[in-house]
């Protein structure tokens, strides 16, 4: 059989490198495996074994320039993780074979993992135009097709990335050639982190990550320059708050059975001290749990307007729709999640004064995680700094959120329309302003993002996870499209 695969597998010690080692030296179709010295690794000789030098790091430029220059077979298996690895029966066959047939420049697939001891299934998402954030779940497991890692040495990245080498090449990957999701479960690997969703979701505000998410910003953007979806900053432009409306401003409030936090929420807003009028337009969508006898309650104050859609089954995303096309609607339409708080008196002035003074056609805040007895958690302030006048626009298609409070021109609102899920409607909204309007950014605290087990994404299972990744993948896959009509206009 011919030796069709060379791998390339991280290196800390020859204990920690054994058991990869011989998970793929025995399979015939293996030409050669290599090791990644990372830095810091016990450097020790291993018969027959290449080591090559990773001491800029497993994800870094300079290690996938050399894995491209010492890649010879046909194709090229990379593993990045350095925990043990057991491939199915027959699963590098497999995963050539299919390479083969649909010509992929990069396969991955399927696979299972322990976490706690236990066996799991984990399936993983189709890659779409639209899956250019960096934290795209591949697994760890990925067959390159060699010859496209030599075009990649041949125009190597002008910069030489310490984080997003791996990233860049995936991007690259993308433009060169399909890449190929395979919905088969093909290998188990151990799974460290234990952490729950609702924790791992703001690992990219994290200020300890901060250089690593400077790297990623400047490879997604250079990718989309290349694929002509980049939005020059001089395109984007403010807008006129004209037009007459009830009140200066109104705080959205859309809510089903969450009788524990929702007068806690109204309080809030009913507690904000502003120079103008404002109203909070309470949805509440068919609650059964209290939640609507505790609204109607606080409905006696003028300011409150308690709103029951005709409709069934309609997502955040309608609630929203139903408040903003209401006739008492303000100028200004301003997030409030009932499961949270205004955290300060003065957070709607604030927000009213940052659209007058910028002319923005959106405005978003930034929020602090805390407990249900507001203690702060980790990472603390969520004041997404990454985003910059000049580029904002742009990286927005990166990450998977874009901050809160947020606050959007109510006409503009209308006009683009919400969707009606209850899931990504926000981030939807986000990349369809940031086309074309300035979105003003306030970087001081304005929110309590409360986290607690009644929270909707506080632990969600692969599926629903996969489910909503994918949904965010297909925004961003409909904003490229309609970013790349634009640009050829």
């Amino acid at each position: 059989m011919k030796h069709l695969v060379d791998c390339f597998v991280p290196y800390l010690s020859p204990e920690q490198a054994k058991p990869l080692l011989h998970a793929w030296n025995c399979l015939p179709l293996v030409r050669q495996t290599s090791l990644l010295c990372l830095p810091g690794s016990d450097v020790a000789e291993i018969p027959d074994t290449r080591l090559l030098n990773a001491s800029k790091g497993l994800f870094s430029s300079d290690c996938m320039l050399q894995i491209a220059r010492e890649s010879h077979a046909e194709y090229c298996l990379l593993y990045t993780k350095t925990t043990p690895v057991t491939p199915e029966p027959y699963a590098l066959e497999r995963m050539v074979r299919v390479a083969d047939d649909s010509q992929a420049a990069l396969l991955y697939s399927d696979f299972y993992e322990i976490k706690n001891g236990e066996l799991q299934a984990h399936p993983v998402n189709d890659y779409q135009e639209g899956s250019v954030r960096d934290d795209f779940q591949m697994g760890s497991l990925l067959l390159i097709r060699t010859e496209l890692l030599r075009k990649y040495l041949d125009e190597a990245p002008e910069t030489d990335y310490a984080f997003a080498g791996l990233y860049d090449l995936r991007l690259f990957l993308s433009r060169h050639g399909s890449i190929v999701h395979l919905d088969e479960f093909l290998y188990t690997e151990q799974e460290d982190d234990l952490r729950l969703s609702g924790e791992k979701n703001f690992d990219y505000v994290d200020p300890k990550n901060r250089q690593a998410q400077i790297e990623m910003e400047q490879a997604c953007t250079e990718h989309l320059k290349k694929i002509q979806a980049y939005i020059a900053p001089e395109s984007i432009r403010g807008i006129c708050h004209e037009g007459d409306f009830p009140v200066e401003a109104s705080v959205i409030i859309p809510v089903r059975n969450r009788a524990r936090t929702i007068r806690d929420a109204i309080e809030s807003a009913l507690a904000q001290q502003t120079d103008f009028d404002y109203n909070v337009i309470v949805v509440d969508n068919h609650s059964t749990d209290g939640t609507t006898e505790i609204i109607r309650s606080l409905a006696a104050q003028k300011r409150v307007i308690h709103l029951i859609p005709e409709e069934g089954h309609l997502g955040i995303g309608g609630c929203w729709c139903l408040a903003v096309n209401h006739p008492q609607c303000g100028r200004f339409a301003v997030q409030l999640d009932s499961d949270d708080l205004y955290s300060r008196p003065d957070t709607l002035q604030t927000i009213v004064n940052t659209f007058r003074k910028e002319q923005a056609a959106m405005v978003i805040g930034s929020y602090r995680m805390t407990d249900f007895q507001l203690n702060t958690l980790p990472p603390g302030l969520i004041d997404h700094k990454e985003w910059t006048a000049e580029n904002g626009h742009n990286n927005a298609l990166r990450i998977n959120g874009l901050g809160a409070p947020r606050a959007f021109f109510t006409p503009l609102l209308r006009e683009l329309q919400i969707p009606n899920t209850s899931y990504g409607e926000d981030y939807a909204l986000g990349l369809m302003f940031s086309r074309h309007y300035h979105i003003a950014r306030i970087y001081t605290e304005l929110y309590l993002c409360r986290r607690w087990e009644g929270n909707s994404d506080a632990a969600l299972n692969i599926t629903q996870t996969n489910k909503n990744n994918h949904y965010k993948d297909k925004l961003r896959t409909l904003e490229i499209k309609a970013r790349q009509r634009e640009n050829q206009r």
